[in-house]
C-alpha cells in the first residue's frame, strides 16, 4: 500500500513541515529554501522561485521545497542540523544530492540557483565518469 505524503504544493514548490522534511531531503536531488514567516526577503524569494518553477519545465528531476524555521515541531530538523542556529541571513538555499548538502548560499535568485545546480550536476558527472 502506498503511503500518502502530507506535503502541500505551490506549483512545484513543496511547503515542508515536521512530518515531511526528512523524506524530502532523502530525495536523489532536492533544493531546500530555509526561511521564516516574518522575513520579507524569504517571501520574495519564495515568490520568485514559485514563478520560475511554474513558468517552464526546469530541472524536472529535482524537488524544490521550503521550510519555515519558525514552524512549530522542527526540533528534530534543528537537532540534526545544528548549523541552522548560526544562520544570520535568510533565506538560505541548499542543494541536496542523495541526502547530503552539495551546495548552499545565503539569499535567493534564480540565476544563482541555476548556476549552482548546473555546477552540482557537472561535478557529479565528473565524479561518475570513468575518464576523469
Amino acid at each position: 500500500m502506498e503511503e500518502r505524503r502530507k506535503v502541500r504544493r505551490v506549483s512545484r514548490l513543496e511547503i515542508l513541515g515536521p512530518s515531511t522534511w526528512q523524506e524530502f531531503l532523502s530525495s536523489e536531488r532536492a533544493v531546500l529554501v530555509l526561511g521564516k514567516s516574518d522575513c520579507d526577503n524569504c517571501t520574495r524569494w519564495s515568490a520568485e522561485l514559485g514563478e520560475w518553477l511554474a513558468g517552464a519545465q526546469v530541472w524536472p528531476n529535482v524537488r524544490f521545497g521550503k521550510l519555515m524555521l519558525d514552524t512549530p515541531g522542527l526540533v528534530a530538523f534543528k537537532r540534526g542540523n545544528p548549523w541552522v542556529a548560526e544562520l544570520d541571513m535568510l533565506p538560505h538555499t541548499l542543494i541536496y544530492r542523495r541526502g547530503e548538502i552539495a551546495k548552499q548560499f545565503a539569499g535567493g535568485g534564480v540565476e544563482r540557483l541555476e548556476s549552482r545546480l548546473q555546477r552540482s550536476e557537472e561535478h557529479t558527472s565528473e565524479l561518475q565518469s570513468p575518464y576523469v
